[in-house]
C-alpha cells in the first residue's frame, strides 16, 4: 500500500488540514490496518461513493482491498459536523455513507460527476468531487469557537478556564464539545495529546522524551494512554512506520 498527503484544496483552506490518497495494488494482499484517533473527521471517496469517517475513540480497523484507491479530505478537529448539520456524537467511531448521514436533505451530489471525469481513475476528479460536495453541504458551518476550544483544551487548559475564556458555562462547553468533536473535553484532551505523542514516536523520539514533550505525567502514563487509544505499546508505534496513524496519516500537522 502507498499513501501520500497533499495540500488542501484552496476553497477549503481553514477547514481541511490536508488531502490524502491511499493505493493498494492489484497484486498486494488484502488485510486490515488500524486508523488511530486524532480528533479529525474525514470525507473519503471510495470509488463507489463518499464515506464520512467520524471521530474515533479507539483504533478503527480499515480494510485494505487489492486494486483500490481511496481519496480523502481530513478536516481539522471540530470543522466537519457543522457543515454536515449533524452532531459529531452521531458519527463517533463510525464510517457512514454521506447520503445516509444527510438523509433527505439536498447535497448537490448530482453535480459531482463532471463530464469526462472518472473520480476512480483521476485524483484531480476525486478531489473536485469532494470539494464540490463540501461546498454543497447543508449545515450552517463550523462552530465559531471550535478552533479556539480545541487549542485551549489541547494545550492542557482546564474546563472552567476554557469556558470562562469562551464566555460560556462549563455545561455549555461540554455540550459544544460533544457536538463539534464527538466527545467531552477530557476525552478531547486525551485524543489531541495522543496525536502529538504518535507524531513524535513516528519521528523516532524516545518514549521518555515523548512523555515530557507531549504533556504526559511520566512514561508509564504515556504507555497507558497509547495502549488505551492505540492498542499497542509506544515502542511498537515508534518501530512500525507502516502502522496507519491518525486518520490514515503518515505525517501529522
Amino acid at each position: 500500500m502507498t499513501y501520500r498527503e497533499f495540500r488542501a484544496p484552496a476553497p477549503l483552506a481553514g477547514l481541511v488540514e490536508c488531502g490524502w490518497v491511499s493505493r493498494t495494488g492489484d497484486d498486494e494482499p488484502g488485510g486490515v490496518q488500524d486508523v488511530l484517533p486524532d480528533g479529525c473527521m474525514d470525507l473519503i471517496w471510495t470509488g463507489d461513493g463518499v464515506l464520512v469517517a467520524g471521530p474515533d475513540t479507539a483504533p478503527h480497523p480499515a480494510r485494505r482491498v487489492p486494486g483500490t484507491v481511496l481519496v480523502g479530505l481530513r478536516f481539522a478537529p471540530g470543522r466537519l459536523p457543522g457543515l454536515l448539520g449533524v452532531p459529531a456524537t452521531a458519527l463517533r467511531d463510525r464510517r457512514e455513507p454521506v447520503g445516509d448521514v444527510l438523509g433527505a436533505r439536498p447535497t448537490g451530489l448530482h453535480r459531482h460527476r463532471r463530464a469526462g471525469e472518472d473520480p476512480s481513475a483521476d485524483l484531480r476528479a476525486a478531489v473536485a468531487l469532494l470539494t464540490d460536495l463540501v461546498t454543497a453541504l447543508p449545515g450552517p458551518g463550523p462552530e465559531r469557537a471550535a478552533a479556539e476550544l480545541a487549542a485551549r483544551i489541547g494545550s492542557g487548559a482546564g474546563v472552567a478556564a476554557t469556558a470562562d475564556a469562551l464566555g460560556c458555562t462549563t455545561r455549555t462547553l461540554h455540550r459544544r464539545c460533544l457536538e463539534a468533536f464527538g466527545y467531552g473535553p477530557s476525552v478531547l484532551r486525551r485524543v489531541l495529546r495522543f496525536r502529538r505523542a504518535v507524531a513524535l514516536l513516528h519521528a523516532g523520539v524516545a518514549p521518555a522524551e515523548v512523555a515530557a514533550r507531549a504533556g504526559y505525567a511520566d512514561q508509564p502514563h504515556l504507555s497507558r494512554e497509547v495502549r488505551a487509544l492505540g492498542g499497542v505499546a509506544p515502542g511498537q508505534l515508534g518501530a512500525n512506520r507502516s502502522t496507519v496513524v491518525p486518520s490514515g496519516s503518515s505525517t501529522l500537522a
